[in-house]
């Protein structure tokens, strides 16, 4: 009978390769095999050198895995959960910025592929930027409040519970400078009414607790009430005018709110609340963005215009639309009304830019000068071009 040769080296002969296969180590199923002596045996006639002494066998690393439970590897689900975040990051703006061509074309195959060869993706994108930051800031700021709560309080859940929360995966995946840059957005895409709701989303996102303020409770509540001061000096004229108004409740609840519960919003939550409500949050906040989203997707791409058309001597006719392109021949104005019209440029005598029913104002509240419906850049824009006085056309749809 043959028998590989042992390797020999200068001071004897190399033992060879130990068993792969640990003593006593269980099957997948969790039965035990029969133990495996870890001792080479002699080779070729050749004894174990004395001077060389035998490995012990490790003691082996046993998972006590649950008979129809499948464990996954923590860098795995990191992994999925990264993935399943960046697409939803990528894909729902690509989306909604389809869906919004086809809703403004009316539904109409032909209307959309006109729209589609006349719409730029640079246009679209920008376009999808300045109606739909605000939405997807505000799932962003959700997601990562709602999910540094669940987070911290992930040990609590009760024993036996499968798998973390997904938005407290998500928060985890999520680097800083992320969660910063979504509530940066929304602060300069919120309209100012909601941005008090910012303060409890930022302390939760970051989990500042009022005893990271100061040590002592006696400077902490100092501090507390410096920063409420300064809040309030800062929204009191506003306060002041919505409870003149009498009818302005809300805005007086979102003003007054909001900072109050910034000082408990932070910190772990009891073990039987954290899957109910993980639950109930994720489809909340789903709900909230689809219902949310039908505005952003029936928002037109293109500018409202009212375009005068005759001839020079004649009756004219103001067309009220979007108007798509322009070239030598004619102008393709999509109808608000419906239907594309092809109108000569010859025709064409005046045109006016319009606002939308959406940009009229509702409250009669500002903050410093400020319109509590307007966002910080667009409280900045008006300061730089004014409001113009709207064009009596504008307000008589043709």
């Amino acid at each position: 009978m043959s028998a590989a040769p042992t390797a020999t080296g200068g001071d004897g002969p190399v033992p060879p390769p130990r068993s792969s296969v640990p003593a006593d180590s269980p099957t997948i199923d969790g039965t035990a095999t029969a133990p495996v002596v870890d001792r080479p045996a002699a080779v070729a006639g050749v004894a174990w050198p004395a001077g060389v002494p035998v490995a012990e066998p490790a003691e082996p690393v046993v998972v006590e895995v649950e008979p129809g439970r499948v464990r996954w590897d923590p860098a795995e689900r990191r992994a999925r959960a990264s993935q399943s975040f960046w697409t939803a990051v990528v894909g729902v703006p690509a989306i909604f910025s389809v869906l919004r061509l086809g809703v403004e074309a009316g539904g109409e195959l032909q209307t959309t592929l006109l729209l589609v060869a006349n719409v730029g993706p640079v246009n679209l994108l920008a376009g999808f930027l300045t109606t739909a930051a605000r939405l997807l800031s505000t799932g962003m700021v959700a997601v990562f409040a709602l999910g540094a709560v669940l987070a911290v309080s992930a040990d609590r859940l009760p024993p036996g519970t499968r798998r973390r929360p997904l938005f407290a995966r998500w928060a985890d995946i999520t680097p800083a400078w992320v969660v910063l840059a979504s509530f940066l957005l929304a602060l300069i895409t919120w309209p100012l009414l909601y941005l008090p709701l910012l303060l409890p989303a930022f302390v939760a996102a970051f989990q500042l607790r009022p005893e990271r303020l100061h040590e002592r409770v006696v400077p902490r509540l100092l501090l507390i009430g410096v920063l409420l001061a300064g809040y309030g000096w800062l929204m009191l004229p506003t306060l002041r005018e919505a409870m003149r108004q009498g009818d302005e409740w809300l805005v007086l609840a979102l003003l007054v709110v909001p900072p109050l519960l910034a000082l408990f919003i932070a910190g772990p939550l009891p073990g039987l609340v954290i899957r109910p409500l993980a639950s109930v949050t994720e489809v909340a906040v789903l709900a909230t963005l689809a219902w949310a989203a039908v505005p952003v997707i029936s928002t037109p791409v293109l500018p409202l215009t009212v375009t005068t058309v005759g001839p020079e001597s004649g009756p004219t006719e103001d067309v009220r639309g979007h108007v798509v392109t322009t070239d030598d021949v004619n102008m393709v104005i999509l109808q608000e009304q419906g239907g594309v019209r092809y109108v000569p440029v010859d025709l064409v005598r005046a045109q006016v830019l319009c606002p939308s029913e959406e940009e009229l104002p509702r409250h009669q509240l500002r903050i410093h000068d400020f319109h509590v419906e307007d966002s910080l850049l667009e409280g900045m824009g008006r300061r730089v071009r004014p409001v113009h006085r709207i064009d009596a056309a504008c307000r008589t749809p043709a």
